[in-house]
């Protein structure tokens, strides 16, 4: 069971990392998600849905359009193959276990959208400097209500309790950072902070921890690596969304093992 899961999960990654580049290119200008269906932006000819399988299709006509031989970049392609592995990652990490099969696949659920929205909302963000609430209080909405059901199926309030209590924390801590510098820190920022907080403190407090702490780490080295490249000034506007993504996830998935290893190094455990 465990195989066809990871593998299904896959499968369904690479269709939904086909999606996603839609979201990313159209949310943004505020189009349809369904009207007009996909084309090529040089012919304007709609992609057949033999090319519009993931990787394979740009693979297979090495990247150009079928009809007006127009290049395609290849961010479409590993957006597809990102999600396809970020989906077998979460997959491996909230594998559901037999005693508890159904709130396990609602909690797989809830980070395969997180997986699925995290990737949206950091390529976004690097190119609009955006976070677009259509995006992001759909996901606060349809994680809380997943996380939500498990909790009651797994009779285990405190954990839906902790995610709760790490929302509303680290939305207050981003809402208090961008009264205090004005302008630097945007509301969607704030909002996203919501999501990650419910998240990550679903994992436990480490995950919380560790993952707010990691997105400032995260965005504190690549500020400086624009500086040194010359790429940025000291007043340039930078994303910040897409650190805060990266953080959380170093707290879901590598959390505890940090926590225990600083705990260890600090004398506190």
């Amino acid at each position: 069971m465990s195989a066809i899961i990871v593998i299904l999960s896959g499968v369904f990654g690479l269709l939904i990392g086909s999606f996603l580049n839609v979201v990313i290119y159209r949310v943004p200008r505020k189009l349809s998600l369904v009207h007009p269906g996909s084309a090529c932006p040089g012919c304007g000819h709609e992609i057949r849905a033999i090319d519009n399988i993931p990787v394979l299709s740009w693979l297979i006509l090495r990247g150009r359009c079928r009809d007006c031989g127009m290049r395609i970049s290849a961010r479409y392609p590993l957006v597809e193959l990102a999600t396809g592995i970020a989906f077998v990652a979460v997959a491996f990490a909230f594998m559901p276990t037999e005693s508890a099969f159904v709130a396990g696949l609602l909690v797989l659920v809830a980070f395969l959208v997180l997986a699925a929205v995290s990737i949206a909302l950091a390529l976004i963000d690097l190119d609009t400097h955006k976070l677009p609430n259509v995006i992001v209080l759909p996901a606060l909405v349809a994680i809380a209500v997943l996380l939500g059901v498990a909790a009651i199926l797994l009779q285990d309030a405190p954990a839906f309790g902790r995610a709760a209590i790490g929302a509303a924390a680290l939305f207050l801590f981003y809402l208090m950072l961008a009264f205090v510098s004005r302008g630097g820190m945007g509301m969607g920022d704030v909002k996203l902070a919501a999501v990650l907080g419910l998240a990550t403190a679903w994992v436990g407090w480490p995950a919380l921890v560790v993952g707010a702490f990691a997105a400032f780490v995260f965005g504190g080295i690549f500020g400086v690596a624009l500086l040194l490249l010359r790429r940025a000034g000291r007043r340039s506007s930078i994303p910040f969304g897409p650190w805060m993504i990266v953080g959380a996830w170093t707290g879901i998935f590598f959390g505890d093992a940090i926590w225990r290893a600083y705990s260890a190094s600090a004398g506190l455990g």
